[in-house]
């Protein structure tokens, strides 16, 4: 299953953590999404903010100045 795609680059924290949990609704359990972001403090943002919403992160990788993070739902 190829995930959805939320690029978020050159927003600041906490605006693609936001368009995360905007991308989210109405999206079936097990929707795999990919977010990707160049904020300094996004991958924390997103794995706190996934803990709370109880969504799994499955990866983090880099990809040029940005990370790369895939959930699922």
């Amino acid at each position: 299953m190829v995930p959805d795609r939320i690029d978020a680059k050159g927003l600041r924290c906490p605006q693609p953590v936001l368009k995360l949990a905007m991308s989210v609704v109405n999206k079936p359990k097990g929707t795999l999404l990919e977010i990707i972001a160049d904020c300094p403090t996004f991958e924390k943002d997103v794995r706190s903010w996934c803990e709370k919403k109880k969504i799994t992160v499955l990866a983090v990788r880099e990809e040029g100045s940005a990370k790369v993070i895939q959930v699922q739902l």
